[in-house]
């Protein structure tokens, strides 16, 4: 049984090696070539779709084709979209599939990675810390004041992935930001991306993507210190119930594995 396997498998790694190196050099030429117009070009919008018409190109041209499932459900005005977090590829994908309105917030971390942070930075970017108590506190009253003023933003609440399929703890900081806002909150599912580029390593592959638009949520500022924590356990019930993958942040106060998707929200994003 194996055998058969291992000689497809064997016949087929100079395609696989062929395919990951046309993808590299597209994303080079596609990249390079959004560098320098994101360089010259006046204004954050105008830079955002130039952005997204490079994310679209590089998608073509890397044989991923993506699909988004129920665009109707993002709001016109400001609101604040969270995402689950499977891959590098994340970032381009809802680049291409937003429009150039939306902001990112992103972990501090890759504003010195060479290229991908030079592009974050002119495209208005908000890079958060995630160690430093102090830097956390900082640059979330940072990303709470644009909010306020109207600015629609990303968020991958996660904050980081994992090789392993699943959910991970949701951080509050979008749903502080929407709740302090109060604008809607969108949950987005993204399907594909983690096979299409594995954070294990291995080589990309081509092959559909698909982002899901989940209804939107509404805050509940009457809540109070409530307000927040409940609207994140609502978002991160929607997409793990979605996502169909499993809760890897499950049962950190409890040897019982909950059973329902809000009972695992709940327990994991507890603080």
């Amino acid at each position: 049984m194996n055998a058969p396997k291992s000689a497809r498998s064997l016949l087929l790694a100079p395609v696989r090696a062929a395919y990951a190196l046309w993808a590299l050099l597209a994303f080079l030429a596609v990249g390079l070539g959004a560098l320098l117009l994101l360089v010259v070009l006046p204004g954050v919008d105008r830079r955002r779709a130039a952005a997204r018409a490079a994310a679209r190109t590089f998608l073509r041209l890397a044989g991923m084709p993506l699909s988004v499932e129920f665009p109707e459900r993002l709001p016109a005005g400001q609101c604040v979209v969270v995402c689950n977090h499977a891959s590098y590829l994340d970032g381009i994908v809802l680049t291409a599939a937003l429009p150039p309105r939306f902001g990112f917030v992103i972990k501090r971390e890759m504003a010195g990675v060479p290229f991908a942070g030079a592009l974050l930075k002119r495209l208005g970017s908000e890079f958060v810390e995630r160690f430093d108590r102090h830097r956390v506190a900082r640059d979330a009253r940072r990303v709470l004041r644009n909010a306020t003023q109207g600015h629609s933003l990303v968020f991958f609440p996660e904050g980081t992935f994992t090789r392993t399929p699943g959910l991970l703890k949701f951080h509050t900081g979008a749903f502080a930001s929407a709740t302090r806002a109060n604008c809607p909150l969108v949950p987005v599912v993204l399907r594909g991306t983690r096979r299409a580029l594995p954070p294990s390593g291995a080589l990309p592959r081509p092959g559909p993507l698909q982002m899901e638009l989940l209804p939107p949520l509404t805050p509940v500022p009457a809540r109070g210190e409530h307000a927040v924590p409940e609207l994140r356990d609502r978002a991160r019930a929607a997409i793990l119930a979605a996502l169909g993958e499993p809760d890897l942040t499950c049962c950190d106060d409890t040897d019982r594995r909950p059973d329902t998707a809000p009972a695992r929200s709940a327990r994991a994003s507890r603080p």
